[in-house]
């Protein structure tokens, strides 16, 4: 989505390829006096196929059955290919190693501490090496990608575009197979007929492109026709997934995005009295049938136990553990306990490294917050405050914060965001000559 000029002829932003021009003059310091920025990389486009690649890999290989029968071992063959294949065009963008030293990349390299020790007693099997090796290539991906973490929407425009690109294949097997995208199975809810995606994936991928998608239109750095189709398509396949975790993590998250920029924007200001006019006449014109698809169909009892979840959690924690699995963990595994699934990113973080894990996963949370909260008013901070908020707030009901996938990278894109752009010394001003004059001349001159 490009971007839109402002009222003073000066780009609205990153541009079609999302990159930002590079520094090349001075600005003025605090107190007035110039100072040098270090001249930006301008992002090269392959970055993008990079990230392309790295949300290829986090999409899974378990869901509903798929259109085309897809073996489950030729899915997870690519999507570890696309991991390789990842760190390898980054490597190869990237050839000097030179990266952005940032809390966000060294607690997940830290985190891979824990990981290792718990994952080589191999309670969890060979295949908890097997996802240490794939959380590192992933996290050195990520530190190759720093290079490029100015504090610009290049990431964000990558998010937005790779994860629309995702939701149009659910949407073109949903046209192609209504049946086979909203089987029975799962309660008719919008599933991935041509990829195998359940539906909390799905709502989760178009809630998180919804909110960035509506803060840049509130920031005037998109235009209102292809933010409209991005919104709209996505709001329609958030809809029938009926998933309520990302309605609520989008609606929580739009709110603290836009609160933090109406005392500086007036667009700001306008778009959250519109919504909360909209808000309450929907709830009171739609309240039944909004609560009808709150509810899913549940009772009050499975609704309040978490449709299972609770049951699990409880299991899990009364489990008694060794010293050694309450400090690092039993090891990386599918995120399960007893052969279901945890669904919670703390509880499955602490059973698989332990209290060091859920330590270090706080810490991200602690300084991503700390900085957004730090920073002024801007786009960007919005940005970050709507990723960090939406991935806290899934976190109780979806796993995945100790392990390569999607929240990680949102909050990848986070760190993007609250990058401060690299300022220099400014280079020695060279000696200027001082011009001799004829000895007539200086002969002539008083003293």
């Amino acid at each position: 989505m490009a971007g839109n000029p402002r009222h003073d002829g000066t780009p609205g932003g990153p541009g079609a390829t999302g990159t930002r021009p590079a520094a090349t003059g001075t600005r003025p310091g605090a107190n007035g006096t110039p100072t040098c920025a270090e001249p930006r990389p301008g992002t090269p486009k392959a970055v993008g196929i990079v990230w392309g690649l790295l949300v290829l890999n986090t999409l899974g290989s378990a869901g509903a059955k798929t259109i085309v029968p897809l073996p489950r071992s030729l899915i997870q063959m690519v999507t570890m290919g696309a991991l390789v294949a990842a760190f390898a065009l980054a490597l190869a963008l990237n050839l000097r190693l030179r990266v952005r030293p940032g809390a966000y990349v060294s607690l997940l390299t830290l985190l891979l501490v824990p990981s290792v020790i718990s994952s080589a007693y191999l309670e969890s099997g060979f295949g908890a090496l097997f996802r240490c090796t794939r959380l590192a290539l992933f996290v050195g991906t990520l530190w190759l990608l720093s290079r490029w973490w100015d504090g610009g929407l290049t990431f964000v425009r990558h998010h937005i575009r790779i994860y629309f690109a995702v939701l149009g294949s659910v949407a073109a097997g949903a046209v192609v197979s209504p049946g086979a995208a909203m089987p029975e199975l799962y309660g008719g809810r919008l599933v991935g007929a041509l990829w195998p995606l359940t539906p909390p994936q799905i709502g989760q991928y178009a809630a998180v492109i919804i909110g960035l998608t509506v803060l840049l239109l509130v920031g005037r750095r998109t235009d209102r026709a292809s933010a409209a189709v991005v919104i709209v398509l996505s709001f329609v396949l958030l809809a029938l997934t009926h998933t309520r975790t990302a309605t609520l993590g989008l609606l929580i998250g739009l709110t603290l995005a836009i609160g933090s920029l109406v005392m500086t924007s007036a667009a700001a200001r306008r778009f959250f009295a519109w919504a909360v006019l909209i808000a309450v006449v929907a709830a009171v014109a739609f309240n039944s049938a909004l609560q009808a698809w709150f509810l899913r169909g549940q009772s009050q009892e499975n609704f309040s136990n978490l449709t299972g979840r609770a049951k699990v959690w409880d299991a899990l924690l009364a489990a008694p553990r060794t010293g050694s699995e309450q400090l690092f963990g039993v090891g990386l595994g599918d995120k399960s306990y007893g052969g279901l699934p945890i669904d919670n990113s703390w509880l499955a973080v602490y059973h698989e490294q332990g209290l060091t894990g859920t330590a270090l996963v706080v810490a991200v949370f602690v300084v991503l917050g700390g900085v957004a909260l730090l920073r002024p008013p801007s786009l960007h901070r919005a940005c970050a405050i709507f990723l960090i908020s939406y991935c806290a707030i899934a976190s109780y009901t979806e796993a995945g914060l100790g392990d390569a996938s999607p929240y990680l990278l949102h909050l990848a894109v986070a760190a993007s965001l609250l990058a401060a752009p690299a300022v220099t010394a400014p280079p020695p001003t060279p000696a200027v000559p001082r011009r001799r004059l004829p000895g007539r001349a200086r002969g002539s001159e008083v003293t």
